[in-house]
């Protein structure tokens, strides 16, 4: 009688941000919005620059990921209006495909966060939201001064029982005894990536379409990962 692994349920320690993808190329917004999603944040979507004031309107996100070249409006003269009502509260992370150095640096100097040339690489971009949403977070320290500091969870270290525990039995046909091993590692890394199908892709070296194949061909009830991770 072959034992499936036990597992430690972690919990999700990277707190959810509101991102909003600004973008007029549809097949980019979708993509943002997918990766942005699995990773466990709240993403809204305009294609425009209207359709971003009154986003920013609604409700102040926390990071902005804005196109530069738009039909209605570019993105740096959004972020110039932004800049001079004072509503550049959030960082901005500039993306384009055709835009030169010194439009960059002009983003930059009116205080765009970062740049992204288009296509976005999945390790870019996780790379620059991670650092903006942390750099963020810091910067906002000083405004609550006057509240009591927070003494940060010290990490406890994971009893030995809790570890992973290899007990397959050796008498099966490798076919099977396979199966049962790759359903165990998957959803071993389900449970420890909190759900996100982008880094488990990443942490088993297989694309998300191969991986979603392979999770639905071992019988992975994904709903329920996604769901113990959220």
């Amino acid at each position: 009688m072959w034992h499936r692994i036990p597992f430690l349920l972690f919990e999700d320690l990277k707190a959810m941000a509101h991102i909003l993808v600004v973008d007029d190329e549809h097949g980019i917004r979708d993509l943002l919005w997918e990766v942005l999603n699995d990773e466990g944040h709240a993403v809204t979507l305009a294609e425009n620059a209207a359709q971003a004031r009154a986003a920013r309107a609604a409700e102040a996100p926390d990071l902005v990921l804005l196109d530069i070249w738009m039909p209605d409006m570019d993105g740096v003269t959004l972020l110039k209006e932004w800049a001079a009502g004072g509503l550049l509260t959030m960082p901005v992370i500039m993306m384009s495909g055709h835009a030169t150095i010194d439009t960059a640096v002009e983003a930059t100097k009116i205080g765009a966060l970062a740049f992204l040339e288009k296509p976005v690489t999945l390790q870019k971009l996780l790379s620059a939201v991670d650092a903006a949403l942390k750099r963020d977070r810091i910067h906002q320290g000083p405004a609550h001064a006057g509240a009591p500091a927070q003494t940060p969870p010290t990490p406890v270290p994971l009893p030995r029982a809790a570890q992973p525990v290899q007990g397959f039995a050796l008498d099966l046909l490798l076919r099977e005894a396979k199966d049962i091993f790759e359903k165990a590692y998957f959803e071993y890394h389900l449970h420890h990536e909190g759900g996100s199908m982008t880094r488990v892709a990443e942490k088993t070296g297989l694309e998300r379409t191969h991986l979603y194949r392979k999770l639905k061909q071992l019988g992975v009830d994904l709903s329920k990962e996604k769901s113990r991770g959220s």
